[in-house]
């Protein structure tokens, strides 16, 4: 008999068993995921059951396993939920900026990132579960792919945002220039509340900095083609 791939871990459904529609459902789902926030950040991922949510929330496992088939599910929707809002967020900021003023100086933009970071971080800390479902995001091989269809989102968003501004850049290497970005940001909010002791408002303002320094190489090969024309 062919032994198991080390790496062959069977993946938890994360599927919702039922969508709820009356208000009554509603409340159920909404209490459940209340509990299990509230959990996660007394008992950590690794502790939460769906048994300690069902006794936070006052209900039985059956009115749980209505809606979730087990607490990786319960997890996922408090990720999508977040997800969702940081998604939105950053879709606002852009329309907000839209179109981005080439002429702005890089003070200009790094304070233009700096506050989406910032927005970032409140999400992440206003939340339903807050700093733990972003850290289950990180930590639970199930619920990674989440995280990344955001970053991916993000970053493909960013990156019709300034094709224009870089013709000379191949889509292959604007595109993982975006991603970077993107993931560098988004380990910056988790530097932030994975180490409350550090500023911050230093770390948005540091990390934005980095990002236009980055993007300049870009800006300046632009100018030097320009100049050879």
């Amino acid at each position: 008999m062919p032994s198991r791939p080390l790496d062959a871990t069977p993946m938890p459904d994360l599927s919702k068993k039922q969508t709820p529609v009356q208000k009554r459902s509603i409340d159920t789902v909404e209490t459940i995921l209340s509990a299990a926030a509230l959990l996660l950040g007394e008992v950590g991922i690794e502790r939460l059951s769906t048994n300690l949510i069902c006794a936070r929330a006052g209900l039985t496992p059956p009115a749980l396993y209505r809606y979730f088939p087990n607490k990786y599910a319960v997890l996922k929707e408090l990720g999508v939920r977040m997800m969702e809002r940081m998604n939105a967020a950053y879709i606002a900021w852009v329309k907000a900026s839209h179109p981005m003023p080439a002429q702005d100086t890089p003070e200009q933009q790094a304070d233009r990132l700096r506050q989406i970071q910032e927005v970032t971080n409140d999400i992440a800390r206003n939340c339903l579960g807050g700093v733990w479902v972003l850290r289950a995001l990180r930590a639970v091989p199930a619920l990674q792919q989440l995280r990344l269809e955001s970053h991916n989102f993000v970053a493909e968003r960013s990156f019709q945002e300034i094709r224009d501004h870089y013709p000379h850049t191949s889509d292959a290497e604007l595109r993982l220039a975006t991603r970077l970005a993107v993931e560098v940001m988004y380990s910056a909010t988790e530097m932030v509340f994975d180490e409350p002791g550090l500023d911050d408002n230093r770390i948005n303002r540091e990390i934005a900095d980095m990002v236009v320094r980055y993007f300049a190489k870009f800006a300046e090969r632009e100018a030097a083609l320009a100049a050879a024309d």
